[in-house]
């Protein structure tokens, strides 16, 4: 199974895809996209992993997305805090500009819980600038922002925004702390950050933070 990526398609989304894709887990079975949308990046994942399954809250990104079908790609329309999966039933989950969508600690929760031993959580995700270094970042990306839209153009997505997000970039880091132990995180240039953790093989992990 070929991955179907789109080659004229840029934004800060999409951007980042690539890592998402990189932290596959060996062996990976099924793969949950968190705000799955017009399904692009459910639809590449694909070409790692055979079973994947995209949720979203919004019918009209879906129906776009089950107008380009895939076999062994499945989409739901729900929401993934309230959704009756499995625990434990993914070895990947992906959330790319999801997270600040939902309450940010019960969504790292319910990802983690999602996660059987072993797999991997990868969160793409938008944070408010509070620290000089932030807005030293923000001012180049938008430098290289507007030198990406002129080569490659912009493709905008029609899905709902949330604006601007809950958690600043240093909450993030504090309840990466506590919900997710040891995981990388990096601020990223175009307007986003990423968490890459690994659950480990032992019970789910449990903290009590700050909500936001």
């Amino acid at each position: 199974m070929t991955a179907r990526v789109s080659r004229d398609r840029w934004n800060h989304n999409i951007h980042y895809h690539p890592l998402v894709l990189g932290a596959v887990p060996p062996g990976c079975g099924r793969a949950l996209d968190v705000g799955c949308g017009d399904g692009l990046l459910a639809r590449e994942l694909r070409g790692r992993v055979p079973h994947v399954i995209g949720i979203d809250l919004h019918a009209p990104s879906l129906e776009r997305a089950r107008s380009q079908p895939l076999p062994g790609v499945e989409y739901v329309l729900g929401d993934v805090l309230a959704h009756p999966f499995e625990p434990a039933s993914f070895e990947l989950v992906a959330a790319v500009a999801a997270l600040h969508h939902m309450d940010t600690p019960r969504g790292l929760e319910r990802m983690v819980e999602l996660l059987r031993p072993g797999g991997v959580l990868v969160v793409i995700g938008l944070a408010r600038s509070d620290h000089p270094l932030d807005l030293a970042i923000d001012a180049a990306a938008v430098v290289a922002s507007r030198i990406r839209r002129l080569r490659n153009g912009y493709w905008q997505q029609s899905a709902p925004t949330v604006w601007p997000p809950a958690n600043s970039y240093s909450d993030v880091r504090a309840l990466a702390a506590a919900f997710l132990p040891g995981a990388g995180y990096r601020r990223h240039l175009y307007f986003r950050y990423s968490l890459v953790w690994s659950r480990p093989a032992g019970p789910a992990v449990r903290a009590a933070a700050p909500s936001g």
